[in-house]
């Protein structure tokens, strides 16, 4: 099969076309013949060596497509699937556990089912499970427009919490075109001077970002970062760190991909690629500007 793998790390010129060998599922799991794929930025972090990893290796780990080859009950061949994958999802196969994938939704195309896995867990599994969001309360999406926070700022809104947006300002109207109560364009304002008593602040950024939302937050207010967390904050300020690390989740895979195809909740692609064209989709990916979802298209 083609897959895009990496032998060493460095710049986008390390990945490579290439034929390897086809993967083979495990027990419980699926082979996926792979329609389409997804670019997060954790795969041009181990492509940099800022994620360690074993090299060679396959990059990606979103995929959608139609299983293969099945080794696990409920999963048959020709089942249209998408989850996240075992193996790598830059490729024309890739194997993925039966507890990682879900049915794709015949509303769906697979650019957009891939487009879900990886942000939508992420952002689900900060509102919900470690930033424990409830009705009516107030919640800050830093990245707002980006991967995880323009499906982070829509999911907290169906999930009737009043929230508040960041970004810069030319992505003001997707913000709160998403369903947002209130845009901070972090370029002209301080958070911390345009937001206050916060009960959920989600950092999609990192860096600096971080601590600048530490005040916006009210007292026993709750930070949940799927950046580098900074230190704990003195035990006076009463705040909650939560640094999160994503888990795989066929029941919310599922529950995400339901709120997409009943038009609840949209997926922005802000770019469609080729899997020859992956290095200038990590370029884009990169840059940090990208608006919503980078997604590679493997199968016409």
């Amino acid at each position: 099969m083609k897959a895009v793998i990496i032998h060493a790390t460095g710049d986008a010129d390390v990945l490579r076309l290439e034929e390897v060998e086809r993967p083979e599922p495990g027990e419980d799991e699926v082979l996926i013949r792979v329609q389409a794929a997804a670019v997060n930025p954790v795969d041009w972090k181990y492509r940099r060596g800022l994620v360690q990893r074993e090299l060679p290796a396959v990059l990606g780990e979103d995929v959608s497509g139609a299983v293969a080859v099945s080794r696990a009950d409920g999963f048959a061949p020709g089942m249209k699937v998408f989850g996240v994958t075992t193996s790598g999802g830059y490729a024309e196969y890739a194997t993925a556990s039966a507890t990682a994938i879900a049915i794709k939704p015949e509303t769906l195309s697979h650019e957009q089912a891939a487009a879900l896995p990886v942000s939508g867990l992420t952002a689900w599994q900060a509102l919900f499970d470690r930033g424990c969001l409830d009705l009516g309360q107030a919640v800050l999406v830093a990245g707002a427009a980006g991967g995880v926070g323009h499906l982070a700022v829509q999911f907290a809104k169906h999930a009737g919490a009043r929230v508040i947006g960041t970004g810069s300002g030319r992505n003001r109207e997707f913000v709160l075109g998403l369903g947002a109560d209130e845009f901070i364009d972090y370029t002209h304002a301080e958070v911390a001077d345009a937001a206050s008593g916060v009960d959920l602040a989600l950092d999609t950024v990192g860096g600096a970002t971080t601590a600048s939302l530490l005040p916006a937050l009210r007292e026993g207010g709750t930070l949940v970062t799927i950046a580098y967390p900074p230190e704990q904050p003195p035990h006076e300020h009463r705040l909650w760190i939560r640094p999160l690390i994503m888990r795989p989740s066929a029941e919310q895979l599922a529950r995400i991909s339901e709120l997409v195809a009943s038009g609840a909740v949209r997926v922005e692609i802000a770019h469609q690629l080729s899997l020859a064209d992956v290095q200038r989709a990590h370029a884009l990916s990169e840059s940090g500007h990208a608006r919503g979802k980078i997604v590679l298209t493997v199968r016409t």
